[in-house]
């Protein structure tokens, strides 16, 4: 029987059980311990990768609020989403996640500077894109702007031209399937071996989807937001289903102004 973190409040310190939480607001330094990585991932190509997401979901179940997840946010919430990237080595997202939200290049923070120095990581996370199509327009900042290049992940028959146009803009492209498909279970592998094992998604849905059927997801950081908004919004995974459920269990629970902020891991892990 694992045993759980207790319901915890984000402005306390983490509840002492011979006292009463002591009323702040809790550090960065404290959230990154609090999801901090498996102690045995390396940088070197050789380690295991922990394939993490990071979403947010409306009591009914809805994963945005007119396309976008930021109406269903709170601050808290951005503070956990920003430590979250301040401990990965790559941020994986899909094409349409990136349009529909505006990624720019991940940022160097101090906050998580001496952390990262420690671990063998560079001063922000990579990006890498998901997309078969190569849909992208690389004159973005993403592209043209990043502090550590963005990798562009696609399948090896996407589209030449596009390949080109995205070398030339300062992209990585990975080839991680065959075809114009890209294989979720290959994506982990082929940015493991190149040093990435601290890997954060952000969906979205419909590749959040992917890894959950290919049976590569590790963790799921999940914050359950008190708000209903109806409608036909996606869920926070999309596409085929798996045949069996698989189970993880809950490894920690925070909690600040009803919204819930879990942490699920899978049981094998």
């Amino acid at each position: 029987m694992r045993s759980l973190f207790p319901v915890t409040d984000l402005t306390r310190t983490a509840p002492d059980p011979s006292g009463p939480p002591i009323d702040r607001e809790w550090s960065l330094d404290e959230l990154a311990d609090a999801y901090a990585y498996p102690p045995d991932l390396r940088a070197d190509g050789t380690g295991t990768p922990w394939l993490r997401a990071n979403m947010v979901s409306t009591l009914d179940g809805a994963a945005q609020h007119d396309g976008r997840s930021q109406g269903i946010s709170c601050a808290a919430d951005m503070r956990i989403f920003g430590t979250l990237r301040g401990l990965a080595d790559v941020v994986i997202a899909g094409a349409e996640t990136v349009r529909l939200e505006g990624y720019r290049p991940a940022r160097a923070r101090e906050a998580f500077a001496a952390r990262r120095a420690a671990a063998g990581q560079g001063p922000a996370p990579a990006v890498a894109v998901v997309t078969g199509s190569m849909d992208l327009d690389f004159s973005l900042p993403l592209f043209t702007e990043p502090l550590v290049p963005t990798l562009v992940v696609t399948g090896a028959g996407a589209p030449s031209d596009r390949i080109a146009a995205a070398r030339k803009a300062g992209a990585e492209v990975v080839i991680a399937g065959d075809g114009g498909r890209v294989d979720p279970a290959r994506v982990v592998r082929e940015l493991a071996d190149r040093g990435l094992t601290r890997q954060l998604t952000e969906g979205g849905p419909r590749l959040l989807g992917q890894f959950v059927a290919a049976g590569v997801l590790d963790e799921l950081c999940l914050t359950v937001s008190p708000m209903l908004t109806a409608g036909d919004a996606q869920r926070i995974a999309g596409g085929p289903g798996v045949t069996v459920p698989e189970r993880f269990f809950l490894a920690s629970l925070l909690e600040e102004a009803g919204f819930l902020f879990t942490r699920y891991r899978r049981t094998d892990r």
